[in-house]
């Protein structure tokens, strides 16, 4: 009984100089709100991995509660606007400003920075298609060349047409996809393919390329899927990026109306918060403003997730636990500590 008393004893006397050097870590922090933060469930993995790198450093570095509502792009924005949602990690203004701008002129919404400056959309062709002197869609550089290859991309379900692999509905890019095919002059040439599910789009090109079948396709970066194929796709040449004919591009409501398009910009992304959250927890939302990635940092972090059949959650603890350089930057020393304690 001695013994265990001076054990017990010995082990209290520790805990007591453990907390006593590092009482940042020890010390449970007070969060700003008296409720869970809710972040925007985007259904992309790029989206994903950021809001679990940033949920995990709220919950364990500001001792906050969080949660995700699912969802995609518009629905989640407009509960951005309503306060349903406190923070979305990845806002592509570009695709929505018609929604966006009224809603950050009247403080429904605020832009808390660039979350990474090097968004790419495009449509793309498989090389093995249009180089080689034996490439079947040899020629094939630009949209515009569409309509002369349309059989090599031909529709099994509609075989007098090409099928295009456009976003999934609902997404912000499905609308300007439809909006380009007609613009172009393709609606005749091709049928307007639209997976259900980011997932099923993912697939279907990943399939496609590592069988070496024919398929022309929209898809954006950073992406685990234009890591993976980067030496294996050709972009389309498209009409230059015209910020005039871009912002008339977007006004259209009738893709049937639109005459004119243009390439999608090189575009930053945002990192996005409702303006009475943004009032409410300053702290938080000076991290928030902090936080910065690059489009080749996420793409090796989807990339890890692709290799390694890693969830989002997973992948955050990875960059969080390898890329400390980065991230400790964004956040006051005590709640670096804390988080590193969490991992």
């Amino acid at each position: 009984m001695a013994h265990r008393r001076t054990w017990t004893a010995a082990i209290l006397s520790l805990g007591a100089v453990l907390t006593i050097q590092h009482p940042a870590v020890a010390q449970a922090p007070a969060c700003e709100l008296d409720r869970a933060v809710t972040f925007a469930g985007l259904d992309y993995d790029s989206a994903a991995f950021h809001t679990e790198v940033a949920r995990f450093i709220i919950r364990h570095g500001y001792g906050c509660r969080t949660e995700v509502i699912p969802g995609s792009t518009i629905p989640l924005l407009n509960g951005l606007i309503r306060g349903d949602v406190d923070v979305n990690m990845e806002v592509w203004k570009i695709n929505v400003r018609e929604i966006w701008d009224p809603a950050e002129r009247d403080g429904r919404v605020v832009d808390l920075g660039i979350n990474f400056p090097d968004a790419t959309q495009a449509w793309y062709v498989p090389r093995y298609l249009v180089e080689g002197d034996a490439a079947p869609a040899k020629g094939l550089r630009s949209v515009t060349d569409l309509p002369r290859f349309a059989q090599v991309f031909r529709d099994p379900e509609e075989p007098s047409k090409g099928r295009f692999y456009n976003c999934v509905p609902g997404w912000a890019c499905e609308v300007a996809n439809t909006k380009k095919l007609h613009a172009y002059g393709l609606i005749g040439h091709f049928t307007n393919f639209r997976p259900g599910s980011g997932a099923a789009l993912a697939a279907a090109i990943d399939s496609a390329l590592m069988r070496q079948r024919p398929i022309v396709f929209y898809y954006w970066g950073p992406t685990w899927l234009l890591g993976k194929h980067a030496d294996a796709i050709v972009a389309l040449e498209e009409p230059p990026y015209d910020p005039a004919i871009w912002a008339e591009f977007e006004r259209a409501s009738d893709p049937e109306s639109v005459t004119r398009a243009t390439a999608y910009p090189t575009v930053p992304v945002s990192v996005a918060a409702n303006g009475a959250f943004a009032r409410q927890a300053p702290r938080l939302v000076a991290f928030l403003r902090a936080y910065e990635t690059t489009g080749a940092l996420v793409s090796e972090m989807l990339n890890h997730m692709q290799a390694s059949d890693a969830t989002a959650e997973a992948a955050a603890r990875h960059f969080l636990r390898t890329h400390g350089a980065i991230w400790t930057r964004w956040v006051p020393e005590d709640v670096a500590a804390r988080v590193k304690a969490a991992l």
